[in-house]
């Protein structure tokens, strides 16, 4: 099996690949007793080995995978009543289970965790975090970060939850199935027979379908990359396997509006350019406003930084303040104190009406036209009316989508709609809930954000999902 991307699904889904295998304690009690009495069934047999549709079935929660529900109850089982019911699994590590694969990722093991700065604080809880069997806080507690324990409602930082992802894979002895500094450039399905016989043109040549040969022969996945060298060289590598893992989560290449001048020099779309120009001077208290596009959480960061350094912000948005889908209207107000406060801003700042706020103006329902070259941007609101201000930097943070260039088609024809590019929360890959093997090509599973999960704790379900399918074959 080889796993492209070394995130929180790959390192889980390894960690279930090499032997470790999960059954139902003995003696415990789960507060589901519909779960319960399941699992009391089947105590012998692993949860692996059950009928995932089966356990999962009457689940609720803040995810729509059965699976993810499932997995998260097992090893949190009431954690959203802000209760602390220990995990009701235990692991044993059955050597002979396990199944030989790879891990490939361009950073260390934790993925995009190693591209965010490090400061910034997670979303979720800090216990959220966890990968199995290795419970988040313990590992706090060892690190003698008892002073972070109290940080902010629980949550973590980036850095930590970096460390913890590094820390996990070496405790658990999975690094050798990972290389790290890898990227793959092609993923391929081909017959058996073409591989000693077919050369790379005829490949390319062969336009009958995007995936290469018929049902009928014994298919591979063809994987192609390289991996940078200690010197800087890039090594290339190809990898024949039966079973290929699409984990490589959405980070890579940031949303673009599609308007004149988004390729100028002060025009960003990440937040560490404005962090980078806060550290070097080139943008402060005197500036100009930074322009900030976007409604979700990272515009929301930008904002708070901006805040917290005194610089002067115009924020734009699509929507309006009040709408549902808003990810603000969906935080509880105790454990995100700051975001909500950004939100109170969102409200009451209108640059009709100016509000307690200084340094900051509320843009709702308005959209960029263009950036201009002597960095004048021009908006217009829902009226069709246009405005113009001038300001010293533009944030462009609407999200960003997952670069699966080395897929044929970019993976379009794996999306639920085929006619549209993948993406985590309008058109996620199309999977099997309980499999999580896509449905257009078997043999490749996808996890994590391009199934359309997109928290730490739910990914992992995906993974469990995934492995029972994996050692079932």
């Amino acid at each position: 099996v080889f796993l492209a991307g070394n995130g929180p699904s790959g390192i889980c889904l390894s960690y279930l690949l090499s032997g470790y295998i999960p059954y139902f304690k003995r003696d415990s009690l789960h507060p589901h007793p519909i779960l319960q009495r399941k699992l009391e069934e089947a105590p012998g047999v692993s949860i692996l080995d059950q009928d995932l549709e089966y356990l999962s079935e009457g689940l609720e929660g803040r995810s729509d995978s059965p699976v993810a529900l499932l997995f998260d109850t097992l090893q949190r089982p009431d954690t959203d009543f802000g209760g602390t019911a220990e995990s009701v699994l235990s692991w044993w590590h059955e050597a002979r289970r396990a199944v030989p694969h790879l891990v490939l990722g361009r950073n260390a093991p934790g993925g995009a965790w190693h591209s965010i700065e490090g400061s910034v604080v997670s979303l979720s809880r800090g216990e959220w975090m966890g990968l199995p069997d290795l419970p988040f806080k313990d590992w706090l507690k060892q690190n003698r970060r008892q002073d972070m324990i109290g940080l902010r409602n629980n949550r973590a930082t980036a850095e930590d939850i970096a460390q913890y992802y590094q820390y996990y894979v070496m405790k658990k002895g999975l690094q050798k199935n990972f290389r790290c500094g890898t990227v793959v450039t092609s993923v391929r399905k081909m017959s058996v027979e073409s591989i000693s016989s077919c050369t790379q043109k005829d490949l390319q040549e062969d336009s009958d379908s995007l995936w290469g040969f018929s049902e009928k022969s014994t298919e591979v996945f063809q994987v192609d990359g390289f991996y940078k060298t200690v010197e800087g060289d890039k090594e290339p590598f190809s990898i024949y396997a039966e079973n290929v893992v699409l984990a490589t989560g959405t980070y890579d290449s940031p949303t673009w509006l599609g308007v004149k001048g988004e390729n100028l020099s002060y025009v960003h779309h990440q937040l560490s350019a404005l962090e980078e120009a806060v550290k070097n001077n080139s943008i402060g208290i005197m500036s100009d406003p930074v322009l900030i596009v976007g409604a979700g959480l990272t515009a929301a960061d930008a904002i708070l930084f901006c805040h917290h350094c005194n610089i002067p912000v115009i924020h734009v948005f699509r929507r309006r303040v009040s709408d549902p889908g808003l990810i603000f209207n969906q935080l509880p107000k105790m454990m995100y104190p700051e975001y909500h406060k950004v939100y109170q801003m969102m409200k009451e700042q209108s640059a009709a009406c100016a509000g307690p706020y200084e340094c900051y103006i509320s843009l709702p329902e308005h959209h960029v036209l263009s950036f201009g070259k002597d960095k004048k941007c021009i908006l217009q609101d829902k009226d069709g009316y246009q405005k113009v201000y001038k300001v010293s930097m533009a944030l462009v943070l609407t999200g960003s989508n997952p670069n699966l260039s080395f897929l044929p088609n970019n993976g379009i024809d794996l999306a639920m709609d085929s006619d549209q590019p993948v993406n985590p929360k309008r058109n996620p890959i199309d999977v099997d809930p309980f499999t999580y093997e896509c449905t257009q090509e078997k043999g490749l599973y996808a996890l994590g954000p391009l199934a359309g999960d997109n928290f730490v704790r739910f990914v992992q379900g995906g993974a469990l999902a995934a492995a029972s399918s994996l050692l079932k074959k």
